[in-house]
């Protein structure tokens, strides 16, 4: 279950990075990369670290997984 203090990084249908809160309906912004996404938070969001859903298939998980910024 999602935490209202979070922050997530995920792709939507289009191809395109939202930046959405714990609980959200809307994204707080969407843009057209991952690491402009991820740079978003950081500025949007200081001190809080995002949870980044995979976006690439690897051995060790799929899209469904997510990780913690690096």
């Amino acid at each position: 279950m999602a935490n209202e203090e979070q922050i997530y990084i995920e792709e939507r249908p289009e191809g395109k990075f939202a930046v959405r809160k714990g609980n959200s309906e809307r994204a707080s912004a969407v843009e057209d990369t991952q690491e402009k996404a991820e740079e978003v938070a950081r500025h949007m969001f200081p001190g809080v670290k995002p949870h980044i859903e995979r976006v690439r298939n690897v051995k060790t998980g799929g899209r469904d997984q997510w990780r913690e910024e690096r």
